[in-house]
């Protein structure tokens, strides 16, 4: 059966990793793409960071694999001007795309590349979910010439859903992270989060962190964390952070999900990397592993997202390392690498 991913580059590395990662798709299945804009590259073509038919073309997929966006060319303090960015949180919320995975787990053969002490992470296998289509990034934005706020706002409905999606992906125990003790958006997030565990997760070992201290578990115990679960601004920066223990942030996928029969969208966690754009030495395997998370959560083909991320996996203990990784592989390099596994 053959299945239609919208693939959206974006800016900087992402066309880069995003060609790699289709080679790899197409030696374990048969799909059909289309490319559409986004980000930077969609402001200089159309004056809008997420063209309508782009969104109009990731609606009708099966799911979405998406580079980067950004760049310092495109960077702004003008309200009135366009930014990359919004391209991001404008396909979220038209594909109201809530919930964020990003799981964290060091390949064995990279334990030693953290700036972590192996033995601090070894064990770690990890989720944060973070919630994506509420709180601050799209609270009601106000701004004058003396001042300026962001509303951080949630509905119970949305801590609900969010809470539900943690407790479900759970094995051991779910983390809950805010900061209730000054913010009262965060005392409301764990009053709800207490409730949907006593109604429908009993069974599931819950406990809570202030997100400062959650910061600093993350490098002093990461093993100790099953899954997370987070606003949309803690989960940002916290995920950024996990990507510590894994040794680069180019090896960090993620999936953003929505309601039962949306396309997904999946996209590494890192940037654009304008700075080596164009140098072909980006590394392509957070893209490729984000692969994975499409095939298992976006496509139901749990076989081949295994397969993948094998392969990935046996890459890496042959001896791949790309230059963010302390080696000097190629894109091209590690892309035939993950084939020659496949």
């Amino acid at each position: 059966m053959s299945h239609h991913i919208v693939l959206l580059p974006g800016d900087g590395i992402g066309p880069e990793v995003v060609a790699a990662t289709t080679r790899v798709l197409d030696a374990v299945g048969d799909f059909t793409y289309e490319t559409h804009l986004i980000g930077g590259i969609a402001i200089d073509e159309t004056g809008n960071p997420l063209p309508d038919e782009t969104l109009a073309a990731c609606r009708k997929a099966d799911a979405v694999l998406l580079g980067a966006v950004g760049g310092p060319k495109w960077d702004t303090t003008d309200p009135g001007r366009p930014r990359p960015e919004q391209g991001l949180l404008g396909i979220r919320k038209g594909l109201g795309l809530f919930a964020n995975l990003r799981p964290v787990k060091p390949l064995t053969a990279l334990l030693d590349a953290s700036p972590l002490k192996r033995d601090r992470i070894e064990g770690t296998d990890l989720l944060v979910v973070r919630e994506l289509t509420g709180g601050m990034y799209f609270g009601r934005k106000e701004r004058t010439a003396d001042r300026a706020s962001d509303e951080n706002a949630y509905t119970r409905v949305e801590v609900e859903r969010i809470a539900r999606v943690a407790f479900r992906a759970a094995r051991r125990k779910v983390t809950n992270v805010d900061k209730m003790n000054v913010l009262e958006v965060s005392r409301f997030w764990r009053e709800v989060v207490l409730d949907v565990h006593a109604r429908e997760f009993p069974g599931v070992v819950l406990d809570h962190m202030l997100v400062d201290n959650a910061a600093m578990q993350l490098v002093s115990g990461p093993s100790d964390f099953d899954v997370i679960v987070t606003d949309n601004m803690f989960g940002d920066i916290l995920s950024d952070e996990a990507a510590t223990i894994t040794g680069s942030i180019g090896m960090l996928p993620s999936a953003s999900l929505g309601e039962e029969g949306a396309p997904g969208l999946f996209e590494p966690v890192h940037g654009s990397a304008p700075d080596i754009a164009g140098t072909g030495v980006a590394n392509p395997l957070a893209t490729i592993l984000s692969a994975a998370l499409l095939l298992r959560h976006g496509l139901g083909r749990s076989d081949e997202a295994q397969a993948l991320e094998s392969a990935v996996d046996r890459a890496l203990e042959g001896g791949l390392r790309t230059p963010d990784l302390g080696g000097s592989a190629h894109t091209d390099e590690a892309t035939r690498a993950v084939l020659e596994q496949l």
